[in-house]
This record gives structure tokens, sequence and C-alpha cells, in this order.
């Protein structure tokens, strides 16, 4: 008896114990295995905003997709099944389907069951409804009509048909132009809520696209149904803001274009370009080769992807002379007719020698800017001295960025006048001894255009939310008065000879519009010393020169020999990019093509006095 009443004692404190290690010491462990099982929470994706062109065409748009998951703890032993049917759905492999059906821990020192494992991310909806129908009439080797229905084969089955592989909403990000403003509207990588901007408007504004996630919190019944009357948490996700550019999806295709063409007329490493409007600042085109599909990245190799009109700086050459002779003309240090005395192209100053391309005397201001003289350009910047043509590059916006809404802008090189050597007063003026972006560039000349405002570089119209409503809207933004409008006059008058017959880019006059522009020819620099046969060259101009529309600026990186001069290399593309986009705005022409040639000529101011024309 004694014995019978130790052993049930004994019975009850093991009992005992057992319990108290269930509900007090292993509590929080069971409530969260509880919790797995029959509660769910998940984030609800926010759709990212899309990026469009100035006319509203799409650049970049989100289309609903699937995330497709898997319950292992519901597969069974029918893995197999299951891996060959969805691999030809999902685009897989069924090895790799097999690895991922297989339960497995929710953590190395967890017993439970994981019950979540993705399988693929963006599935389009079209696939996933196959998948669904794919699931429901698999075929497992058995008659499921015989099965009983309150049987635990039954539900089996009925879980394995059903509810063994769910989704998730996901997103497919989608360039629908391809590589159309590629370099400006970048990439997305991850996946997802996950989905993060690279490079571009993607980057630049991708905490306003990614939006907001929402979130459900319910619980589920025995078979892990959702419970809409126990649903604790129901928040929408607010999807992200649109981003609609200053870009025209119709002048970025045609500047794209010419690009391309000119890649393969001349084989150089790259060709960049930009199209402004100068009175605002607005970038109706911007565009880099070679190029690359946002859709498909990691397909192109990393130099493809780098936006060259920001992110690069070259010494600009004979460009440069135009911020030299611009200062000197508005401190009245010169006029368009005053001469200097080029040297026949050879001028000893500071123990080196300048060289001009051609073997100049006297040349009038003018006519220093028509024949792109290295020397006359250096005397002029002697005579403005080097505090004056250090603040004139730095009013102009050399060597700070420009403050354009894109990611991995530069600021050029610009040396304090401390650290220049006896030679860098002549050397800066002919774009020497500086280095500066191709956009930098670009908006020093858009700036004469413009009567000697600077403009910020105005690359977003606005942004607006999913219902359309415009929630920022972005207005020009003025820098500062770095000229006064006499002083750019002159500079456009001397501008408009640069095209004709005796100027240096002849091949980037345009029919029916007055052309404003200046050409550059840098020798590249490489381990510290000019390398004679690489060079750096362009164009840049405005039309029509007296009430500029549009400013173009043309950017070649090492141009075949031969054809390295910017007027030769990069004026006719300009000319192509300026014919068509005119032609495209519909813009009014300032020439009459009834006028005689000769008439026209000399309408024209005079270069001045040359000792040999080209």
């Amino acid at each position: 008896m004694n014995t019978l009443v130790v052993l049930t004692l004994g019975a009850f404190a093991a009992l005992a114990a057992r319990l108290v290690d269930l509900q007090v010491v292993r509590h929080d462990e069971f409530l969260n295995l509880a919790a797995n099982n029959t509660v769910r929470s998940w984030a609800r994706v926010p759709m990212r905003g899309g990026i469009y062109d100035v006319h509203g065409n799409p650049l970049a748009t989100s289309i609903p997709a699937k995330v497709v998951c898997a319950d292992p703890t519901l597969i069974g032993d029918q893995r197999m099944a299951v891996a060959r049917a969805l691999a030809p759905l999902l685009q897989t492999n069924v090895p790799y389907l097999l690895e991922r059906l297989t339960p497995r821990p929710i953590a190395p020192d967890k017993t439970n069951l994981s019950q979540y494992a993705v399988l693929k991310h963006k599935v389009t909806l079209e696939t996933w409804e196959q998948i669904q129908q794919t699931m429901a009439s698999l075929y497992f080797g058995l008659d499921e009509t015989k099965l009983k229905s309150k049987s635990k084969a039954k539900g089996f089955y009925d879980n394995l048909h059903a509810r063994a592989i769910f989704a998730e909403a996901d997103q497919i990000r989608n360039y629908p132009g391809q590589d159309l403003g590629a370099h400006v509207v970048g990439y997305v990588s991850g996946e997802g809520t996950n989905q993060t901007g690279m490079y571009g408007i993607e980057s630049e504004f991708n905490s306003k696209l990614t939006g907001v996630p929402g979130w459900r919190h319910t619980e589920l019944d025995s078979r892990r149904r959702e419970l809409v009357v126990y649903r604790d948490e129901d928040i929408a996700p607010r999807d992200g803001l649109n981003v609609t550019l200053t870009l025209d999806a119709g002048l970025q295709n045609i500047m794209e274009s010419e690009l391309a063409a000119g890649m393969h007329t001349l084989s150089p490493i790259s060709i960049s370009s930009v199209m402004i409007r100068p009175r605002t600042g607005e970038i109706l085109a911007m565009a880099n080769v070679p190029t690359f599909d946002p859709n498909h990245p990691g397909s192109f190799p990393p130099d493809a992807l780098r936006n060259r009109m920001i992110a690069d700086m070259h010494e600009p050459g004979s460009t440069f002379k135009v911020v030299v002779v611009s200062a000197a003309l508005n401190e009245h240090l010169v006029n368009l007719t005053d001469i200097f005395n080029c040297e026949h192209g050879h001028f000893a100053y500071a123990g080196a020698t300048l060289h001009d391309h051609e073997s100049y005397g006297d040349l009038t201001v003018q006519g220093i800017i028509t024949k792109s003289s290295n020397i006359g350009a250096a005397k002029i910047g002697m005579r403005l001295g080097e505090d004056g043509l250090y603040q004139y590059i730095r009013e102009f916006g050399f060597g700070s960025r420009t403050g354009i809404f894109l990611p991995g802008e530069v600021f050029g090189s610009v040396p304090p006048v401390k650290s220049w050597s006896k030679l860098s007063i002549a050397r800066i003026p002919m774009g020497q001894g500086i280095a500066v972006t191709p956009l930098q560039m670009a908006m020093a000349v858009s700036t004469i255009a413009n009567r000697g405002l600077l403009m910020r570089p105005m690359i977003v119209d606005h942004l607006s939310d999913a219902d359309g409503k415009v929630v920022v809207k972005y207005s020009p933004q003025p820098v500062r008065q770095v000229a006064g409008r006499p002083a750019m006059e002159q500079m456009i008058a001397a501008l408009k000879t640069v095209v004709t017959k005796d100027g240096t880019a002849p091949k980037a006059r345009l029919d029916h519009y007055t052309v404003a522009g200046k050409t550059g020819t840098a020798e590249k620099v490489e381990n510290g010393h000019y390398v004679s046969d690489k060079y750096f060259s362009s164009f840049i101009g405005f039309f029509p020169a007296d009430n500029p529309e549009l400013c173009i600026g043309v950017f070649i990186d090492e141009p075949p020999r031969g054809d390295h001069f910017g007027g030769a290399a990069a004026g006719p593309i300009f000319k192509a990019i300026a014919e068509r986009s005119a032609s495209y705005l519909n813009l009014k022409p300032d020439i009459d093509t009834n006028t005689p040639p000769a008439t026209l000529a000399a309408a024209l101011p005079s270069p001045g006095r040359a000792a040999h024309n080209p």
C-alpha cells in the first residue's frame, strides 16, 4: 500500500514538474510556436512610382507581379511531383526546387519547421494563374475521390492542392524604352520592398519613388486560411510618387540615334551630348554612348553605366576660350575690334612656347574666337590677370557641382591662384591645366546664350502621387548673373563667326538658323603628360543665336586622328541633332533661305586681319 502511495505521489510530482516546464519555463517558446501556426503578419508592398518624360511618356514603370512561395510542411513526400510540375512555369530546374521544398527548421537551434520558402520573385500574374491551375489539377498517382472526406489523407491532399504553393505581392520594374534615357533614368536592384535605385533618377529620388509599405496582421484557421473576423491590423501601403522629367522622349531619341551614328562613323571611346533650354536651364535630352538597357543592367560593362556628362572630367580645350573672352569683354578690358599679335603661331612665354594650329599674325578679339587662337586667348588672359580670370572661372560655375538632380556629379578641378605656375595664366585661357565636366562646359555656353545669367540645370519638372496630383513642382532656378548683357551680346556676335567658312566649325552651320558656338580640341593627359595622338573634342552651340531656344553640346573621347578637331568630329553630329530637333519642335527659322549666300556672309562680322586663313 505504501509503495502504491509513493508511486502515485511520484507520478503527480513528475506531472507537476512537467506542467511547470511547459507552462512556465518554456512558456514563451510554445507561445511563439502557437503564434507561428495560428497568426500571420506580412508586409503589403507599395508600388514603386513611375518615371515619365515631360509629355507623360513612361520611361520607368512598375508592373504588378507575384513572389511565388511554398509551405514545405504541406508537401510531404510529393516534393518531386511538385518540383517537376513547377520547374517549367518558374523557368528553373528541378534540383533547385527540390532543395527549396525540403522542410527545414526555422533556425539552427529550433525544432519547429519553417512554413515559408521563396521559390521565385517577379513572376507575372499570368504565370501565377497557370501555377494555381497546375497545382489544383496536379495528379499524384491515386484516386483522391475515394478518400474519406474527413480522413487525414483527404486533408493532406486538399492542402497540397490549394495551400502548399502560395504567392505574395511583388512588382517588376520595367523600362519600356529600353536604353532610351538610360543614364538619366538609372535602374533598380533588389526585390519587392527591397528595391533600391541605382544611378540616375532611380537613385536620386529613391525615397520618393519607393513609397511606404503597409502590413496585415491576422489569425489563421487549422488549414492556415485567413480569418478575416480576427484580422487585427490592415494598413494599406502608400504607393511611391511619380517623377516627371524635363526630358522630351522625342528629342532624346533624336540625340541617341545621332550619337549611335557618330559612334559607327568615328569609333571613339565614347560620345556624350546634352540639350539645354538656355533661358530656363531645362535639360531636354542627355545621352551617352556606349549605353545600356536598364531592364538588364548586369549584361553591360560598368563603363556603360556611367553618366559621363557629369561623372567624367577632362581638360576642355578651346571651348574654354569663351570664359576668358567673356570676362575681358565684361570688364571692358577689350572689345571685339581690338587687335592682338598672335606671333605667327609661336609665342615664347615663361620658359615655354605656346602654339596655334595655324600661323596667325594680327587677329581681332573676334578673330581669336573665329580662328580659335591659343596665343590670342593667352594674351587676353594676361590682360585680365590671374585673380580676375580665376574669379570668372568660378562665377561661370567651374570647380563646383552644377546641382543637377542626378547622383555621381563631380566638381571638376580648378586650382586656386596660389598654386598656379607662371605659365598658368597663359595655359588656362586655352583650356589647359583645368578640368571640367561636359555639363559644366555646356552650362557655361548656355549662360552666354542667356545673356550672362547662369541657371541651375533642371532635370525634374514635378512629382505627383498615384492619383496624378502634383505634390512638388520645380521651377527654373537662376544661380547668378555672371556678366552683363552688352558683353554677352558681343560674345554671341563673335561665336556666330565660328560656323562660317572662315571659322573652325563650318560643318556645324545650319541652313535655316543662325548658330553661335565654339569648338574644342584638347590633347588628353595620361600619367601627367599630354599624349599627342589622343584627343577630347567638342562643339557647343546654340540657336537661333539672337533668341536661343536650344543649346547643344557634343563631346567625343578619342575621335580618330585626322578627324579629331572639334569642328570636324563634333560639328556634324551637332548639326544632325540640331536640324532634326528644330523640325521636331517646329522652331521658326531666322535665316531667309532665299537670301543669296554672299549677302549672308556680308551680314556677319569680320573675323579680323589674319596672316593666313585655313
